[in-house]
């Protein structure tokens, strides 16, 4: 059989929902979303700090009227750069992007100063309790004493610790403790979140710079390229005749004004049901844990993940669900253990043991619980607190029982699109993130509506599922939103890549080629790696894959992976340790490279000598310019016979593409 297919990979970096897609597509933001990250361009000889490209959804030319007065201020008003941050302090994005502004403050001093604005998201149950603290510490002259303590400190934002955090940075406790309660601090956070809505700032963190919209935990070179041009604009009005305390003033004169804030503020977390997508046929396989009927007007099947914090956050929404809609909501668990969280499989098959004494829930709830502790002799911990039987749930574990069902379940996931955690389907309709109890509730809610059409056309209540499915698919429009389809209605732009020097795997003279650009520190790169797997067992001998780095600026050991990769290259042992790597995508320090390079047999003199010298450091570079240069401004992004397709994307999404490539060449 002659080959037909060529993929080739860059690998560079990605951030994003821990699970495949987490809260929705802003980048480095909270919300959540579809597994894509924007990518830093390279210096180059001649332009050693270009000004990045645009990132994704800010950092255009627009300027908005952003109001300071009433905000904590950091630095003088003489600063000719002001950035306004709308942040969330349980938002791990924006705790990176605190580092960020740390390092922007001590690079320009008092050329700028920083504005915080408060947008607690819903789903962060701690957000807000947080954001009352660090406004009360600031009514004694220590908000930003709180603010950086409490972002030193995310992991521990309960009420104790933020007694104790008040108590370190000196505040008069009692004091702060009335005045967290107080109307004016509430009033403040409804105004800073009613101002987010309005200025389309739908995600944490969200920065404007001197009014310029600056989206996600972008890399500091993003953020300075804008305060320089900010900087030489400010300097031309001072050079005018406006006072240095006037620039920010003058500039927001000429700003463009956004709709009036509405009370109560918009839950930029909480967004609208989305329109009827495609439906999915979601399969509810006899043997998968459910709470709820079979005759259910809404079946929810969740694919999730024990180890992933977003899965965690989810859970208490769900119960919320349970609690509202009783009868009316069926919930459906199904594993998705993600290859980066080491121990999430072997807690897949723990509730599944537990799952087979009827105590899958209980385990579901300890699991979730305890998810910083999910070695073996937690979970049998677990198991003999729930009252199982102890030898019948450690055998299960040492005879892998249930493996075989978390990997179907696993490749079920992956064939409907459900390649990050947590990902929903609502009678077939797709519902990604950890998204607040109002977004399900919208979908819900309108699927009810829809059940009672179809039970009132005289279709049995046991027959419901299945019907609604059928409907959804037979009715749902050619494309889910937002995806990227399979047959555009108007061809994209054609990229032409050469791929002579990349690590190449498959035939020679396949007629389809992918390019995928990726970062091996990137969960969304690792979670498209199966699907590749499959790709080419589906298409054998059609497929060459071809792999191009591209690694992100703020995953710190991507580099240093990217170009292990190309020494055990070199080698004749890429893919090998392709593979090591992202399998083992949380340890890619220089001692956990060699190991690997040790155990795939590699000429250690010679791995470690290319490394020491940085021989493959130029190639990588060159992977990520010419990544640049065709627009692959996020990591995975795939390019099939140069038709880009981004992100962590099902199967389907690939083999559309190809097949339609593969049609072409007939």
């Amino acid at each position: 059989m002659k080959p037909n297919v060529i993929i080739a990979l860059l690998v560079g970096g990605v951030v994003g929902f821990a699970v495949g897609r987490m809260a929705s597509g802003t980048t480095g933001g909270t919300q959540g979303g579809g597994g894509n990250q924007p990518v830093a361009a390279a210096p180059t000889p001649n332009n050693p700090s270009p000004a990045p490209a645009r990132p994704q959804g800010g950092g255009d030319d627009t300027v908005l009227r952003v109001p300071v007065e009433g905000s904590p201020v950091e630095g003088p008003d003489t600063a000719l750069v002001t950035i306004v941050e709308f942040s969330d302090y349980q938002c791990p994005f924006c705790s990176r992007a605190n580092n960020t502004m740390k390092q922007l403050k001590s690079d320009y001093g008092n050329k700028v100063r920083f504005v915080m604005k408060q947008n607690p998201l819903s789903f962060h149950d701690k957000a807000k309790p947080a954001a009352t603290a660090a406004l009360a510490a600031g009514m004694q002259g220590k908000y930003w004493e709180m603010h950086h303590k409490m972002f030193d400190n995310q992991q521990s934002l309960d009420e104790g610790s933020l007694e104790r955090y008040a108590q370190e940075v000196g505040l008069d406790v009692t004091k702060w403790k009335n005045d967290r309660g107080a109307a004016s601090i509430n009033d403040v956070i409804a105004k800073d979140q009613g101002l987010a809505g309005s200025l389309g700032a739908n995600g944490t963190p969200a920065f404007f710079i001197n009014g310029r919209k600056l989206s996600g935990a972008q890399p500091i070179d993003r953020f300075k390229a804008l305060i320089d041009e900010e900087m030489g604009k400010a300097q031309a009005l001072v050079n005018q005749g406006t006072p240095a305390n006037q620039v920010y003033a003058k500039i927001m004169e000429r700003a463009a004004a956004a709709p009036p804030p509405q009370a109560p503020p918009p839950q930029p977390s909480a967004p609208q049901a989305p329109p009827p997508a495609a439906v999915r046929n979601v399969k509810v396989p006899d043997e998968a844990p459910a709470k709820g009927p079979k005759t259910a007007k809404v079946t929810i099947v969740a694919w999730s993940d024990f180890q992933c914090p977003f899965c965690s956050r989810v859970v208490p929404t769900l119960k919320q669900i349970e609690d509202t809609y009783g009868k009316d909501v069926r919930i459906v668990f199904r594993h998705q253990p993600l290859p980066f969280h080491q121990n999430a499989k072997p807690a897949a098959e723990a509730a599944m043991a537990a799952h087979e004494q009827g105590k899958f829930w209980p385990m579901h709830d300890k699991l979730f619980a305890n998810q910083q502790q999910l070695d073996r002799p937690s979970l049998e911990r677990y198991a003999q607190e729930i009252g199982l039987d102890m030898g019948k749930f450690k055998a299960a574990l040492d005879n892998g029982k249930f493996r075989a069902q978390v990997e179907a379940d696993s490749a079920a996931g992956n064939e409907v699109g459900a390649n990050g955690t947590p990902t929903f389907f609502i009678n077939g309709r797709e519902f990604v993130g950890a998204q607040p109890f109002e977004a399900f509730k919208g979908m819900i809610d309108d699927e009810i509506k829809h059940a009672d059409k179809i039970l009132a056309s005289g279709v049995k209540p046991g027959q419901l599922y299945e019907k609604l499915l059928e409907d959804g698919i037979k009715n749902a429009p050619a494309a889910p939103q937002g995806a990227q389809p399979g047959a555009p209605a108007a061809p994209a732009p054609v990229a032409n890549i050469d791929i002579s020097g990349a690590p190449v795997k498959g035939p020679k003279n396949a007629p389809v080629t992918i390019v995928a650009f990726s970062d091996f520190q990137c969960p969304f790169c690792s979670r498209v790696v199966p699907t590749l797997h499959d790709l080419e067992k589906q298409y054998e001998g059609k497929i060459k894959v071809a792999f191009k780095h591209q690694p992100l600026p703020f995953h710190q050991n991507a580099r240093i992976a990217a170009q292990a990769s190309m020494a055990a290259n070199e080698q004749g042992k890429f893919w090998e340790m392709h593979d090591k790597m992202f399998a083992n995508q949380q340890a890619l320090d220089r001692a956990s490279l060699e190991r690997y390079a040790q155990e795939l047999g590699l000429d250690m003199g010679k791995f470690k000598s290319a490394l020491d010298s940085n021989k493959y450091d130029a190639q990588v570079t060159k992977d990520s310019n010419e990544g640049q240069a065709i627009g692959a401004n996020g990591t995975p992004t795939f390019f099939i016979n140069g038709r880009q397709l981004v992100g962590a994307q099902p199967i389907e999404q690939f083999k559309a593409l190809i097949d339609e490539e593969l049609k072409k060449k007939k």
